[in-house]
């Protein structure tokens, strides 16, 4: 399960060492780590990494066929978590250690910055491959955070993008060495620590509103 560590002015968020897939318990898991760092008073930051050979591979796919009757629920929870983190009132850095997959890469998104491995793993969205559709947030998450030709690319081609290419496309803001990912993530996220507070999170809603607005759409969030 997701564990919360601070270093300092930084937060460390450690999605775990496994698939990191978004069982409601980690959803909810996720969510009070959030609700800690979001209530937490003067400069901090957060680092979102992960110990495995993923940083997460996504929806839980296996709960949601078993529980189809939540899958209503489940899109909403889901929705919520990635706006909870493009509106967070302190600057995100996604430290991208492993393989980040489908809802996993649009979590990434959701974060101001991301740091990619160069060398092994990969950022895709598989849904053209896997046929499952983007909900409106999900594209609205995907196309307010990408160039309109790299979201057009990895929406509609499932590319799978290793560290250097995700980079020349400014999928992640760097791409370094495996042992580098995390303090790099650490580096940046502690220089940026003293904007956290109610301005920067103003200033994230309102560039985002019409993104948070469609995220937060509980009536039909399937489209």
């Amino acid at each position: 399960m997701p564990s919360l560590d601070r270093q300092e002015n930084v937060y460390v968020l450690d999605l775990g060492d496994g698939e990191n897939r978004f069982h409601p318990d980690w959803i909810a898991a996720v969510g009070a780590a959030l609700d800690e760092v979001e209530k937490a008073e003067g400069p901090r930051a957060l680092v979102t990494a992960a110990t495995g050979k993923f940083w997460s591979n996504g929806l839980d796919l296996e709960w949601l066929f078993a529980n189809a009757d939540h899958y209503h629920d489940y899109v909403v929870s889901v929705h919520e978590l990635f706006a909870r983190l493009l509106s967070l009132p302190v600057i995100t850095v996604a430290a991208l250690q492993g393989h980040t997959f489908a809802a996993g890469a649009m979590l990434s998104l959701a974060h101001d910055f991301r740091v990619m491995r160069a060398d092994r793993g990969y950022w895709c969205l598989p849904e053209a491959d896997i046929d499952i559709p983007f909900t409106p947030g999900m594209s609205s998450l995907i196309q307010s955070r990408l160039a309109p030709q790299t979201a057009h690319e990895a929406m509609t081609t499932a590319r799978r993008y290793g560290g250097g290419d995700a980079a020349a496309a400014a999928i992640v803001d760097r791409a370094v060495p495996e042992d580098g990912v995390r303090s790099t993530a650490l580096e940046l996220a502690r220089s940026l620590a003293p904007k956290a507070g109610n301005t920067l999170g103003t200033i994230k809603s309102r560039m985002y509103t019409p993104t948070l607005t469609t995220l937060r759409d509980t009536t039909n969030p399937l489209g």
